[in-house]
């Protein structure tokens, strides 16, 4: 089983003059699903190299047993600082691709062509795509064969408006991811704020946020199996 993580290579959180990335629950928790399941795991971004983190992420409030154990893992910690830039990646040397939020995909992700062109390619060959938090974000622009907006008539979740407003980002991120998948045509669900809530159809497997990260990734290794 060979899994592609796709993180954010944007750090700047619009013009707060604060810091974002990806949310380090995020990638470390489906990481340790995905290695205690077996797989191979490549990191890859935008840019390529180290991504940066959202420093929120690393605070103590938001630490976990894996995000603990990711620190404390030097041959993560080393895959890490040298993810393959999205550019070069195909999707034939990989059996699915998931996505870690944190805010920064929003910006960039979002908008990237290769990962629009990586996604679009995936589900072509019949491979699962999952995401998690913010990053179902980075779906707003991928297409059907068809020509139609990838999710709609789909069953997909992802960070609500009022998660957002609870942090405080309502009026600092590009768009808001809620609004976003439904103005897309999505069938857009959601269980209670901060609670785990994922939701498959198909191909394409969404979790709700960081809470989610660990379920999202086990619902595709199932889906793998």
């Amino acid at each position: 089983m060979k899994i592609l993580m796709v993180l954010t290579s944007h750090e700047q959180l619009g013009t707060t003059g604060r810091k974002t990335g990806f949310w380090l629950e995020e990638l470390a928790a489906p990481f340790y699903a995905f290695k205690d399941a077996g797989a191979h795991i490549t990191l890859a971004s935008p840019k390529g190299g180290n991504p940066p983190l959202d420093p929120k992420s690393n605070e103590p409030d938001f630490q976990t047993d894996q995000t603990h154990r990711f620190e404390a893992d030097p041959d993560a910690l080393a895959q890490l600082a040298a993810t393959v830039r999205l550019d070069s990646i195909s999707q034939s040397d990989f059996d699915a691709v998931f996505y870690p939020g944190g805010h920064g995909p929003l910006w960039d992700l979002a908008e990237d062509k290769d990962s629009i062109a990586l996604i679009e390619a995936f589900l072509a060959a019949n491979k699962h795509v999952a995401l998690v938090c913010h990053a179902p974000g980075v779906l707003r622009h991928v297409k059907t064969p068809e020509g139609k907006p990838l999710v709609e008539g789909k069953k997909v979740t992802g960070f609500t408006n009022t998660e957002e407003e609870a942090v405080g980002l309502t009026d600092v991120v590009p768009f808001l991811v809620e609004d976003e998948l439904i103005a897309k045509g999505g069938i857009y669900s959601k269980g209670a704020d901060w609670s785990s809530y994922v939701v498959t159809d198909g191909l394409l497997i969404t979790g709700q946020n960081p809470t989610s990260s660990a379920a999202t990734a086990e619902q595709l290794i199932r889906q793998l199996a």
